[in-house]
């Protein structure tokens, strides 16, 4: 009879080291997987890799990156200046990570050549990845504005808000001609052809389509959140938010 106790401890210890052998198997696995071959994760251990380098705070570009430091901190700052001139303050410094590549290899891995990415673990966290080919002011005053957006709402409000007034509000310090308001008089013959707000409220819907397709949106949507900004102001702007960060829907606030 003991020796059957002990039998089935030893089976019992076995089978408990064989099961956190598996999940730590399992969880080294996903860990890896996420930082080398997810973009989300690949941008979080940028300054971690050392296929890139800092160029200046919270700033990174791939090792023997064709721009000089001094040219790209130029270009960033003029970008960082008008948005600030957009918002009155920047509070997305601290917690935007800008990576700026033009290794494709590289880019592929990030997932985007333009984009914003914003992490809410361990800490909410805005992750801007520009390839050389976009790398202006235009596109990172867009994604900068993205990034500020972002850090200015709360998790539960960034979710619900529609992806038109998410590039909308981007799009205010894009200053691109294919983005402007002669651009939408001429292609909406002013305002008898648009897309309606309803049809551009998620990323499937916003990004769908051709280049020409997605374009047109981002040009209604810049005009629509435009008139809006006319009518409410800076100030009407960021009491806005406020209220979304409250817990107040969307819909109803923006059409008050």
């Amino acid at each position: 009879m003991e020796v059957q106790k002990q039998v089935r401890k030893s089976k019992k210890k076995k089978i408990l080291l064989i099961t956190i052998i598996s999940i730590l198997f399992l969880l080294v696995a996903v860990s890896v997987y996420f930082f080398q071959f997810n973009p989300t994760g690949y941008r979080m251990s940028v300054p971690y890799r050392s296929s890139f380098e800092k160029i200046s705070y919270n700033v990174y570009s791939n090792k023997n990156y064709s721009k000089d430091t001094e040219t790209v901190n130029k270009i960033i700052e003029s970008a960082k200046d008008r948005v600030r001139a957009f918002w009155g303050e920047l509070q997305c410094e601290d917690n935007t990570v800008i990576i700026i590549c033009d290794d494709d290899k590289l880019i592929s891995k990030l997932g985007g050549d333009k984009n914003t990415a914003t992490i809410f673990f361990p800490t909410k966290t805005n992750y801007i990845s520009v390839s050389d080919e976009y790398f202006n002011i235009d596109i990172l005053a867009h994604e900068i504005t993205h990034a500020e957006l972002h850090t200015r709402l709360s998790a539960k409000a960034l979710q619900n808000i529609p992806t038109w007034f998410d590039e909308g509000i981007a799009l205010q310090n894009d200053y691109r001609e294919q983005y402007s308001e002669t651009q939408w008089i001429a292609q909406t013959d002013n305002g008898k052809n648009i897309v309606a707000v309803e049809d551009m409220d998620t990323p499937s819907e916003f990004y769908a389509g051709t280049v020409e397709d997605r374009r047109f949106r981002y040009l209604n949507a810049k005009h629509e959140v435009s008139e809006w900004l006319n009518i409410h102001h800076k100030q009407g702007f960021l009491t806005f938010l406020d209220e979304l960060n409250s817990g107040e829907n969307f819909h109803t606030v923006y059409e008050r």
